[in-house]
């Protein structure tokens, strides 16, 4: 996503004017403007096909929403929009601002979590990697279908690549894949494709 600072905001504020406006998300106290690219909602939304078949398949009593904020920590002025969240609709009931907002602030609400990167490739491979471990959220999935991640995360030679980061303890296992390569999850364990099934044609 491309990411285009305008205000400074409470979270408060952000959650009153920006809660079910899916183009936005809070960063230290930073309103996000997401503008995605018609490619980028390619690979998220053939992605998320891909997870909620496996999900009916699989008759799980999870799903995707329409829109959905995740809190980090509770006192943070950060409200993160991802691209997919897969909710587990039999732990709702203890989310305190469910039933008003779409927010979630407790981890174990979320199966799954993924980030399709764009330009703003530090805070998916960085910050949100501590985010969401911290949250306990069990997986987390950066798709980087251009390979625009540094060396550092995706290797050399800069290529497409998918990482899926596994919770073991308060850290994620991260385990790298590249075009050709058979993608597994041990959310999932029946869902089983390959970065080149999601990208843009």
């Amino acid at each position: 996503m491309t990411y285009a600072v305008s205000k400074l905001l409470s979270y408060e504020d952000f959650i009153h004017q920006y809660a079910d406006n899916y183009r936005y998300e809070l960063a230290d106290g930073e309103l996000i403007d997401i503008e995605p690219t018609g490619p980028h909602e390619t690979v998220s939304g053939k992605l998320a096909t891909k997870i909620g078949i496996a999900i009916t398949n699989a008759q799980l009593p999870w799903f995707i929403p329409r829109t959905c904020l995740i809190r980090p920590l509770a006192d943070a002025i950060t409200a993160r929009r991802p691209d997919i969240v897969i909710l587990d609709e039999t732990v709702l009931l203890n989310e305190p601002l469910w039933e008003n907002e779409p927010v979630i602030t407790n981890g174990r609400s979320v199966k799954l979590v993924v980030e399709v990167v764009s330009n703003n490739w530090e805070t998916d491979y960085a910050r949100k990697v501590e985010e969401y471990a911290l949250l306990g959220i069990p997986e987390y999935w950066i798709a980087d279908y251009r390979g625009l991640g540094g060396v550092a995360f995706i290797g050399r030679p800069k290529q497409p690549t998918f990482t899926v980061c596994q919770l073991q303890g308060d850290d994620y296992i991260q385990q790298k894949y590249h075009l050709g390569e058979t993608i597994s999850s041990r959310i999932l364990p029946d869902l089983k494709f390959k970065l080149d099934d999601i990208l843009p044609k």
